[in-house]
């Protein structure tokens, strides 16, 4: 584990750390992103032959864990994490819409995003932590991608000024705006 790399900025009024080398050594390239207390990891995997097929196989997930929020199960008989809940299934599919056009349309290799969460703290956004993930877990894989790709969660307070990376209980207490942006340097993709 002599490579392991970490990069920290403040961003949005709380850390956000960047890291690679330390776990998923075996997939083509593999990060974990820590924004307060939310962690993802995120893997990237391409298989080595292309598939004969008309469309871009691109699958993404995002795994819950219920230690991730500090959930145990606590029957000795249950011991599977059960299946995707909506929330995770809608919050894989928004990064898949963000990073699919950042892909070359003659690829057909297949490829895998899998983002699992480590730790949620209930108040950062995980799906910009996934986002960010994907990026930096494609940008330093030898995927052919056109990124790299920034996210970020968009709320508004009372006075009508803009909250960069809103927390959940900002949210809750002002609804007004709730949108995810994520583009790259030259253009917007979602």
């Amino acid at each position: 584990m002599s490579n392991v790399k970490k990069w920290s900025t403040q961003w949005g009024g709380r850390e956000l750390t960047v890291e690679v080398g330390r776990y998923a050594i075996q997939a083509t390239a593999a990060c974990t992103v820590q924004y307060g207390d939310t962690m993802i990891m995120a893997t990237a995997v391409k298989s080595k032959k292309e598939k004969d097929l008309d469309f871009f196989p691109l699958s993404v997930s995002l795994e819950e864990r219920l230690y991730a929020a500090g959930r145990i199960k606590g029957s000795r008989f249950i011991k599977r994490e059960g299946r995707p809940s909506e929330e995770s299934i809608l919050n894989g599919r928004v990064v898949d819409r963000s990073i699919r056009p950042l892909f070359d349309d003659s690829v057909r290799n297949e490829i895998q995003i899998v983002l699992t969460a480590l730790s949620v703290d209930g108040e950062n956004d995980a799906t910009i932590c996934s986002l960010i993930a994907a990026s930096v877990a494609l940008s330093i894989s030898s995927i052919r991608w056109e990124g790299p790709l920034a996210a970020a969660r968009i709320g508004m307070d009372d006075e009508g000024k803009f909250i960069l990376n809103v927390t959940q209980k900002q949210l809750e207490e002002n609804n007004k705006l709730d949108v995810i942006i994520a583009g790259t340097k030259e253009k917007l993709v979602s």
